[in-house]
C-alpha cells in the first residue's frame, strides 16, 4: 500500500512539472536560450514574481517609451533586482520626422544624437546601472537608414561608447527591397556603416517576428542562429501587436486581439526575446 501511495505522489509531481511553465533560471532544454519580455508599461511590483516564473530578463526603459509621455519604469531597478531579473536597458531613439524637425530648427542630427545619448547615460547613472552596462538605442524604423538617421544613430552610439557604458542598437532584421533584386536589413546597413567609419563595436538586439524564422507568441523560441542575422546578443521574435503581413503562419499563437500575453498576467501586452544570457545588458 505504501508503495502505491509513493507511486501516486511521484505521478502527481511529474504531472505538475510538465503542465507548468518552468522558471528560466537555467538554459532552455531545446536551444539553450533564456527568454525575456519587454513592454512600454511597467507591470507593477506585484506581477514580478509571476513574470519571473516565465522570464529571465526584462526590457528596462531609461527614457519615455515610444509614444509615451512618461516612463513608468523609472526607479524600478531595485524591484527588478529583488525579483532576480536580468536587464535589457533601453533608450528611445528619434524617428526620422523628429530628426528632420530638429534639423530645421537648427540642431543637426549628430548634435541631437549626442544630446539624447547624454540623457540616456545620465538616466543609467541615476538608476545605478553598473559600468559597462549595454544601453540599446531603440531604432523603430526599418529598412536602410537615411543620411540624417545614420548621423543621429552613429553620433548616439559613439557618445555612449565614450562614456562609462557600452552602446547597443535595437533594429530590424526584416529584409526589405533595396533596388532591383536586392534587399537590406537595418542591422546590415548599420553594421556596414560602422565598419566603413571604423567606429566602436555596437551590440545588436534584432527584431524579426516574421514567421518563419520566428514561431510566434511562444515560450519556446527557435535558436538565435535562426534569426537570419549573425552575431546578435538578443532576438525579439514576437511583438504586440503582431504585424499581420508577416505573421500569418503563426497567428494562432497570439491572442485574438493580435497581442502576446502570458496566461497568468492576461492584461500585459508583451514583446518576447531570446538571448544566450539571463542578463544581456549586464545590468545587474
Amino acid at each position: 500500500m505504501r508503495l502505491l501511495v509513493l507511486a501516486f505522489v511521484l505521478l502527481i509531481l511529474r504531472t505538475v512539472t510538465c503542465v507548468g511553465q518552468p522558471p528560466l533560471q537555467q538554459p532552455g532544454p531545446a536551444h539553450g536560450s533564456y527568454i525575456g519580455f519587454d513592454s512600454n508599461d511597467y507591470p507593477g511590483d506585484d506581477a514580478l514574481p509571476t513574470l519571473r516564473r516565465h522570464f529571465a530578463f526584462a526590457g528596462y526603459w531609461l527614457t519615455n517609451p515610444p509614444g509615451e509621455h512618461q516612463n513608468s519604469w523609472k526607479g524600478k531597478r531595485e524591484a527588478m533586482l529583488h525579483a532576480d531579473f536580468g536587464f535589457l536597458v533601453l533608450a528611445n531613439g528619434k524617428l526620422e520626422a523628429e530628426i528632420g524637425k530638429a534639423k530645421r530648427s537648427g540642431t543637426s542630427p549628430a548634435a541631437l544624437g549626442e544630446k539624447d545619448a547624454a540623457v540616456a547615460v545620465a538616466a543609467a547613472r541615476i538608476e545605478d546601472f553598473p559600468l559597462r552596462t549595454i544601453i540599446f538605442l531603440d531604432q523603430e524604423e526599418g529598412g536602410r537608414l537615411t543620411p540624417d538617421q545614420s548621423a543621429y544613430l552613429l553620433a548616439w552610439t559613439e557618445a555612449v561608447a565614450h562614456s562609462s557604458y557600452l552602446p547597443g542598437v535595437y533594429a530590424s532584421g526584416q529584409p526589405v527591397g533595396d533596388g532591383p533584386g536586392k534587399t537590406i536589413t537595418t542591422v546590415q546597413d548599420i553594421r556596414e556603416q560602422v565598419v566603413a567609419k571604423h567606429l566602436h563595436e555596437i551590440a545588436v538586439w534584432v527584431y524579426q517576428d516574421a514567421c518563419p524564422p520566428a514561431n510566434g507568441c511562444t515560450l519556446q523560441p527557435p535558436p538565435l542562429s535562426a534569426s537570419g542575422t549573425a552575431d546578435v546578443l538578443v532576438w525579439q521574435y514576437a511583438q504586440s501587436p503582431r504585424r499581420k503581413a508577416i505573421t500569418a503562419a503563426c497567428r494562432k499563437t497570439y491572442a485574438p486581439d493580435g497581442n502576446c500575453y502570458v496566461s497568468d498576467v492576461p492584461t500585459l501586452q508583451l514583446d518576447l526575446s531570446a538571448a544566450d544570457s539571463p542578463d544581456p545588458s549586464h545590468g545587474r
